[in-house]
């Protein structure tokens, strides 16, 4: 009977912090693009200690029952066309629209899954701190619509971890979105900006008055 109950309060404690661990920290925002810039707190980078193989990545996904990896799951979401899911999650057909430079794509070999900020900077900003948990959490999260998005592999691998003050999107008419999703995603998981970036955040902000910010903290 004790050891019953003891089982029952100790359930009952694991699903209260589980509870806290997924709420998030603050309620959703939405704001202009250059308000959401004034939040971003300011750090000094440093790329010490960095690997990649920190951040577990393309996990199980958010429904592992489906067999699908992450970046399976974003292509689906985000096909403008949905293709076809086989075996395994093989993927054949579908087409996609690749924003940063404004390309259409009907395969998705040919596509990557852009972490919106790069693993190594979110690392410099902050996540070398996380625990392994929560980098696996940020390198996997479909929390967000826009802290994972499919792209070429050409426009990807050419933004590489590069910070708006070094990359923006090829498309000109991509500008204002990207530096929204990017600004969003930093405020989402309470990630730092230097100087030189968040300078080029204010001066690209200064262009976009009508582009919003959407963002959910994470706890």
């Amino acid at each position: 009977m004790v050891t019953s109950v003891l089982r029952g309060l100790a359930a009952a404690s694991l699903a209260v912090l589980s509870l806290f661990a997924s709420t998030p920290a603050h309620a959703a925002e939405t704001l202009p693009v250059a308000e959401a810039v004034t939040r971003l707190q300011i750090g000094t980078e440093s790329r010490e200690g960095y690997d990649r193989n920190a951040f577990r990545h393309w996990n199980s996904g958010a429904d592992p029952s489906d067999g699908c990896s992450t970046r399976n799951e974003v292509l689906i979401d985000e096909a403008v066309e949905s293709p076809a899911v086989g075996p395994r999650c093989q993927l054949s057909g579908g087409q996609w629209w690749s924003y940063y430079d404004q390309v259409w794509v009907t395969s998705a070999s040919g596509l990557d899954i852009d972490h919106m900020v790069p693993l190594a900077e979110s690392w410099d900003s902050g996540a070398s701190a996380w625990t392994a948990e929560r980098r696996e959490a940020y390198a996997n999260d479909q929390g967000s619509a826009t802290s994972l998005v499919a792209v070429t592999a050409r426009s990807n691998r050419s933004k590489a971890d590069q910070d708006p003050a070094q990359w923006m999107p090829p498309a000109a008419e991509a500008h204002c979105r990207y530096i929204a999703e990017w600004v969003g995603t930093k405020l989402r998981w309470n990630l730092t900006a230097d100087e030189t970036e968040l300078a080029a955040l204010q001066e690209a902000a200064s262009s976009c008055p009508d582009q919003q910010v959407m963002y959910e903290p994470v706890a």
